[in-house]
This record gives structure tokens, sequence and C-alpha cells, in this order.
């Protein structure tokens, strides 16, 4: 460079151009091509790296190396190929000769020297958070990153290695020794809290989700507070991305898991079922003792057979026992037709094929009300999948609702506009 800013120098003098703007053309001439030299050098580097490097990775039989040229980590060592020319030839207006504007090459050495030192700090930036991506990348094909995701991590180190970047820069700029700007940090801690507190809360609050196992992506969960009712897709160091079931998505700060409750469904995914909890009301009215011809008709039920017949015996042993003559409905027991009922729903969830009879089963009465009785369906099904398990639920309430009245008991129904009129009606 020294010899192309003399050659160009001497040629423009005896163009008969002056001194000073001879060196300033020659010095201008001598940036272009050093320029263009650098990037030539880059982009002769990039062409080997994907020559050779890239067709060696294609032939390994590891991810890792593949995740490194996703994530272009080869690409950003390309660029040291320009920085180390332009580092070396940084001085090269410094010429052993007098001229009138030697300060002004002073200054372009200057300039030179610092542009390739924040040249070298930019790639290193750029390097080490490109690396980070890659290991989050490698990181998700173990088997660890289904229940402790790092993302969280990965930006952390991301945005260390970019403040560091930063304090170089900076101190490249003022001329001044990195060490002294991070000690002078201390005094701007109050500011920096304040800018990165949402990155501090996260950073805190990602560290107790993943120490915790609270939640992880593919988990559902809901909150209602944030509209969030769906598949967690995404966990940074700020936010948790939760996909909707309506296709929407709602973004959470990553502390707000933390510092107020939520609904993680990942123990009803691992548990095999899924929750069917029903209710219906009964009409109070229609509760009564079973007489013979009911109890006839009921005992044709295949799975009520023997459950009739045997609680019938039971009672007559009873009664007799007290002494109580048959058609005593007073001081005897009797059947009624709601516990037949719900003996019979008892049998029919029992002999379902997606109800599960090893986890919570029950077929109870709840508190009566002013709209009746409610008997509750409390059983797990063995399809968790949203659509099966909600057929499921749909075909067992269609039986239960066209089965009572078999059994002469009436569902309790607030009534309609349409109930008013056949009312009135048959009043008139």
């Amino acid at each position: 460079m020294k010899y192309l800013l003399n050659f160009f120098t001497d040629t423009f003098q005896q163009l008969e151009i002056g001194e000073s703007l001879s060196h300033n053309l020659a010095v201008f001439i001598c940036l272009i091509i050093l320029i263009f030299v650098a990037y030539l050098a880059q982009v002769i580097t990039r062409f080997i790296l994907r020559k050779v490097v890239h067709r060696f990775v294609e032939k390994t039989k590891t991810q890792w190396d593949d995740f490194l040229i996703k994530r272009k980590v080869f690409s950003a060592a390309a660029h040291l190929s320009s920085a180390f020319i332009i580092y070396s030839a940084f001085s090269f207006t410094e010429v052993d000769f007098s001229f009138e504007n030697f300060e002004d090459a002073k200054l372009i050495t200057k300039i030179l020297y610092g542009a390739a030192r924040i040249y070298f700090v930019l790639i290193f930036t750029m390097f080490g958070i490109r690396l980070a991506t890659a290991a989050n990348d490698m990181y998700q094909t173990t088997s660890y990153a289904a229940n402790r995701p790092i993302k969280g991590y990965i930006q952390l180190v991301q945005i260390f290695v970019l403040f560091i970047g930063v304090i170089f820069v900076i101190s490249i700029l003022i001329n001044k020794s990195p060490l002294v700007l991070i000690a002078g940090l201390g005094a701007v801690a109050a500011i920096l809290l304040l800018i990165f507190k949402d990155t501090i809360l996260g950073f805190v609050a990602s560290i107790q989700l993943s120490a915790n196992k609270m939640l992880k992506p593919g988990d559902w969960i809901s909150m209602p507070g944030h509209n969030a009712d769906g598949t967690v897709i995404d966990i940074t160091l700020n936010t948790v991305k939760v996909q909707n079931w309506d296709k929407t998505i709602t973004t959470i700060p990553t502390y707000a898991l933390v510092a107020e409750s939520f609904n993680n469904w990942i123990g009803m995914e691992e548990s095999g079922g899924r929750r069917i909890k029903r209710h219906i009301n009964i009409d109070m009215k229609s509760v009564r003792f079973c007489d013979a011809e009911l109890l006839n008709k009921l005992n044709h039920f295949h799975l009520l057979g023997d459950y009739i017949g045997e609680k019938q015996k039971e009672i007559e042993e009873f009664n007799k026992k007290l002494k109580v003559e048959a058609g005593d409905t007073y001081n005897g027991r009797r059947q009624t037709n709601l516990g037949i009922f719900r003996k019979y729903l008892e049998e029919y969830l029992h002999h379902h094929p997606m109800i599960h009879d090893s986890m919570t089963f029950l077929v109870r009465h709840l508190q009566p009300t002013d709209k009746g009785l409610p008997i509750e369906i409390y059983v797990f099904s063995k399809d968790q999948e949203w659509a099966n398990y909600e057929a499921i639920q749909a075909d067992i309430m269609d039986h239960v609702l066209a089965i009572l009245p078999e059994f002469e008991l009436r569902v309790f129904q607030t009534p309609s506009g349409n109930d008013l009129s056949e009312f009135l009606q048959l009043k008139s």
C-alpha cells in the first residue's frame, strides 16, 4: 500500500497537480483499493469455506456441525480475512517523505486503525451470537430439551456478548481502556436496572420455570388473566408465546407466569385420562318408589337384571326382620326410580370402552337447588384428544337424556316461551 501511495502521488505530481492534492487523491484511491482487496479476500475465504468446510460437514454423520452452517457461524469467521488486511495496512499513509498535510495522514492512520479494531470486535460479537444460537439448536436435539429449555439462558449469553462488544467499541472510540468503562458502570447501575428490568425479571423467572419444571414448549396452559388458552410454542428471556385454540397467539411476560397463577394441563396429558364432569338436573317431583310394574320393566335391562333382583331380595329380608308387611311404604324399605337410575349410570359407564375404571369414578348426588336435584357424572375418558373427548361426552349425555324417561324420571328445565304458550292454550 505504501508503494501504491508513492506511485500514485508521484504520478499525479508529474501531471503538475499540487503536492497536497496529489497526496489526497492517492490516499483516496488507495483506500478504495484497500476496501476492494479486503472485500475480495472475504469473498474468496467464504468460497473456500463453502467448498471445503461445507462439503466436509455434509459427509459427517453428526448434526452439530450442520447447525454451525445453518446459523452462518463460518460466514462470520470469513470476515476475519478482511479485518486482518485492513489492520495490516492501516499505517500505509505514514510514508517516509515530507509533505504539508502530514497531520491529515496521521488522522487517516488513526481512523483506519480504529476501524480495523472495531471490525474485529464486531466479527467476534457476531461470531459469539451465532455460535450461541447454534448451541441452542444442538441442545434441542437432546432428550433434555423437551423438559428443560435453555433458550432464555442462550439469549442472556447473547446479551452479555453484545454488551461486551459495545463496551469494547466505545472504548476504542474514546481511546480508553474497557476496564475503565466497566468500572464506571457502577455509577449508572440504577439506570441499567431500570432499563433492563423486564430482562432481569424474565431471566429470574425463566430459571424458576426451568428448575421447577413448571413449563416447557408443547405444554397446554390456560391463563384467563392474559386471555391465553392453548399450547406453548416458544419460551424466551422476556416472553412466552401461547398459540390459542382459535389460532391466535398470546404473548405473556415470562415473570407473569411466576408472579401469577396459571393452569398447566400436562398432568392430565401424562395421566392417560381426561376428566368428564357433567351433571343433569332431575325434577324432584318425578322421584318415587318403584312399583312392581316398573321393577319388572327395569329388570329386563341387561345392566340392571342382577342388581334389581339382589337388591329386592336384600330389602325383603330387611323388611321381614322388622316385621314390615308388604305394601307398608312408611316403615319398610323400597327401591326408588332415582336409585336404580344412578346404579344404571354406574354400570353403563363401567361398561363404556372409553371410560377409565382405574381413575376417579363417581356418579353422585349434588346439593338440591331450586332447579332440581343434580346427578353428577365424574369420570375420566381414555382418549385425551379434544375432538374425541368432546364426542365421548356428547354420546354419554345423549344416552342419559334418552334413557331417563324409561325410569319415569323427568329433567328439570326452566319453562320457555313455547311452554307458556302451550299452558295458556290448555287453560283457554
